[in-house]
């Protein structure tokens, strides 16, 4: 038997299917991002990226490589092994005070990744409920996802942000039934923002625990970075708050935050946890001064930052009539509704203009939906902004794609603010800008 054979004729499926990804080759620099120099068939290319994740560019903050290079000099580069086995270093303990204290809770637990945190985390929990009841939102992340598979727990799914949905299945499911609501307070793919406050408020009227992914808006929103929560002033109201290192704090792991025995339970129950090696002290020390740095008036200042350039994106981007699909946060997804003509559209970019923009395909999106996700930074100029416009209107052009009708959406939101879906900016110097 070839076995060979079934590996090579999944992955010419997905090719097939336009759902193959191809790994950019990328060397980021401090002083430049967001340039990188990407190698591909023996040349360097420079290019600008307009799709990181290091929403405010942490990763290369001189104090977070600072204290990465201090912690690496003093205790190595490695944890020495897992939680239990000599690998609970003291950055790494200093790092989960400083998340609890952030996120308001007794205590936190540090994962190696978001990914491994909601897997173990919602599994976990889940399954130390008797006969636990798991409503999850439909566009919940393959991590939280795959956490609730790994349980016992029966699940049932409400439409994206829909409170009234979510409130007849809690009715139904009975006061008595442990129940446990799973929800992102922002979807990275789509930009939407949940009903943080009103989830809040039926999990206490139906008796139900929440556990709340903050994952792409810790370190971005809230006074001191603390996320969606904090901004709208319910973090006390979320059981368990999770979310991640590699994000808004530019460096790796992910974590929960709760009381003291649901972090004990989790601690010292989910393999995921028990049987991984411990974050390293150089990535542990480069973590918590991102969260320091971004919890005092200069992470104010890039949180406005992020939010003016984002928001003069989105406008500029829609005066040009390219098809933004609307949302209220950072998220600047641009709609192009085909697999073959998403994957083209990147490489034009990238060929024409030196423009790196990675296509979202299904199963990431839904089919029909593919789009261009875009992710601007305290550190992508207006030039820069200038620049995409016009790249992506030469792209839409050429692949005779659809225009839309241009529109005003330009928002802007000063850290604590309340959110408004349809928010408008009224600072004139920003609509000049954009101009």
């Amino acid at each position: 038997m070839s076995y060979a054979r079934f590996f090579h004729d999944a992955v010419a499926k997905l090719k097939q299917e336009r759902r193959y990804r191809f790994f950019a080759d990328l060397a980021r620099d401090t002083k430049t991002f967001p340039r990188a120099l990407m190698h591909r068939s023996g040349e360097i290319e420079d290019i600008v990226i307009w799709c990181s994740n290091d929403y405010l560019g942490m990763g290369r903050h001189p104090k977070v490589i600072e204290a990465m290079a201090a912690a690496a000099a003093r205790h190595g580069a490695g944890a020495g092994g897992t939680r239990n086995i000599s690998g609970t270093n003291h950055p790494l303990v200093e790092l989960e005070a400083e998340l609890a204290h952030l996120h308001r809770k007794e205590s936190a637990l540090v994962f190696t990744s978001g990914w491994i945190s909601n897997l173990a985390a919602i599994s976990t929990i889940a399954d130390l409920l008797p006969g636990c009841l798991i409503l999850s939102d439909e566009h919940n992340h393959n991590s939280m996802i795959e956490g609730i598979r790994r349980s016992k727990a029966e699940k049932t799914i409400f439409r994206h942000n829909d409170t009234g949905h979510l409130e007849e299945l809690l009715v139904a499911a009975g006061p008595e039934r442990p129940k446990l609501i799973v929800f992102e307070s922002l979807y990275s793919m789509h930009g939407t923002i949940a009903p943080v406050a009103e989830i809040a408020r039926l999990a206490r009227r139906y008796r139900a625990m929440t556990y709340m992914d903050e994952v792409h808006a810790v370190g971005l929103y809230g006074p001191h970075g603390g996320g969606i929560a904090e901004r709208e002033g319910v973090m006390d109201e979320i059981d368990v708050i999770e979310g991640t290192l590699a994000k808004g704090f530019g460096t790796l792991g992910g974590y929960i935050a709760a009381k003291a025995c649901i972090i004990d339970a989790v601690r010292s129950l989910a393999p995921a946890f028990i049987f991984t090696t411990a974050l390293p002290p150089p990535v542990a020390a480069a973590a918590g001064a991102a969260i320091r740095c971004l919890k005092s008036e200069e992470g104010e200042a890039l949180r406005a930052l992020h939010q003016r350039q984002a928001a003069l994106t989105k406008h500029a981007l829609s005066k040009a009539g390219l098809p933004v699909m609307p949302n209220p946060s950072h998220i600047v997804p641009v709609l192009v509704g085909d697999p073959e003509l998403c994957k083209r559209a990147s490489d034009m970019l990238l060929e024409r203009h030196a423009i790196y923009i990675q296509p979202i395909n299904y199963p990431t999106v839904a089919r029909g939906t593919e789009r261009l996700r875009i992710t601007p930074s305290p550190l992508h100029t207006d030039a820069h902004i200038a620049h995409l416009v016009e790249s992506l209107a030469d792209v839409w052009r050429s692949l005779g794609l659809t225009f839309a009708e241009p529109a005003e959406v330009l928002e802007f939101k000063r850290p604590g603010e309340a959110a408004h879906e349809d928010a408008r900016c009224t600072f004139p110097e920003f609509k000049k800008a954009a101009e």
